[in-house]
């Protein structure tokens, strides 16, 4: 067992991030833990410079041109500035997040709604609604892998080697694939629901799959066998995260809490309120900040189009 630090999570706070004009559906910290990309409904995302310490206000930058939901997005995992965008509208946009203009652009078939990079920053994969994959080169942003799988696809992520490629799926599997051949390696019988999300630990010993059957599931990575679950959560789990030292893992549902469990434990170490259901939680790659985004309405029942980031020493 490593010496694991107890960190004082029930003296942290929340701050609240407002810009959007609809509900925020996927959040994302760059690779040093600088700024911050929200994708929304309302057919933009924002890139926010978070100040970890004191209190100025972020400063955000609209990243415009999609013309439906961003669903999802990813920065490059090696370049700080730029980040990927996959929408409704079928595109996929790459940004420079400085300047706030679109450098790349993809027309795929469908309706994306998931979006990842290799590790090496070299390839992004994309998911669409017609459970479908399309693996581009980023350099070139063409397409050069599409597949088509015969279940539901929910989400998707590389090992830290870029070697193995998993996709959760609707019949509570997870595929395990060789990459870049995307040969069938392995189907893990995970949970007894659909597996909705996927997270790889920063250490790269486990990955960690939530399921509609309201568990989180956590399997070694070298044995392919599930070490531990989290029981946390009563509602199916959309969103799952791992902190930068691979202690704890946050994850959220239609529960009104985000649950922060010890990896090793299993325990649950603390509870975020929350006013509604999550969409996106996201732990920062350097400080223990979650950022965290859902179904917020305000007193009108209207979108709230927040996000919120919590670990604050002070609200």
């Amino acid at each position: 067992m490593e010496e694991t630090t107890t960190v004082p999570f029930k003296n942290l706070h929340s701050r609240e991030y407002q810009g959007h004009k609809k509900k925020v559906h996927s959040v994302a910290w760059n690779c040093i833990g600088t700024k911050l990309a929200s994708g929304s409904v309302d057919q933009t995302a924002r890139i926010w410079h978070i100040e970890l310490h004191g209190h100025g206000k972020a400063k955000d930058i609209e990243l415009k041109g999609h013309t439906d939901s961003v669903d999802q997005l990813c920065w490059d995992p090696k370049h700080a500035d730029l980040i990927a965008t996959a929408s409704g509208d079928k595109t996929v946009r790459l940004w420079d997040a400085r300047s706030g203009k679109c450098s790349q652009q993809a027309e795929l078939s469908g309706e994306n709604i998931n979006i990842t990079y290799k590790p090496d920053g070299t390839h992004i994969a994309v998911g669409n609604r017609d459970d479908e994959l399309t693996i581009l080169d980023v350099r070139k942003f063409k397409a050069i892998h599409k597949r088509k799988f015969g279940y539901e696809v929910n989400e998707i992520a590389w090992n830290m080697t870029g070697d193995m490629f998993f996709l959760t799926t609707g019949n509570g599997t997870v595929e395990v694939l060789a990459y870049p051949s995307l040969r069938a390696v392995d189907t893990l019988m995970a949970h007894t629901a659909g597996c909705y999300c996927i997270a790889i630990d920063p250490l790269g010993r486990y990955f960690a799959v939530g399921s509609a059957d309201s568990l989180v599931s956590l399997w070694d990575i070298s044995e392919m066998l599930c070490v531990r679950t989290f029981t946390k959560l009563e509602w199916p789990v959309r969103t799952i995260s791992f902190n930068h030292t691979g202690e704890y893992i946050a994850s959220a549902s239609e529960d009104l809490f985000i649950d922060i469990s010890n990896v090793q434990t299993g325990r649950s170490v603390h509870q975020i309120p929350c006013r509604a259901a999550m969409n996106s939680v996201e732990w920062n790659p350097n400080y223990n900040l979650l950022a965290y985004a859902g179904d917020d309405k305000n007193k009108y029942q209207a979108d709230e189009g927040v996000f919120r980031i919590f670990g604050f020493e002070s609200a």
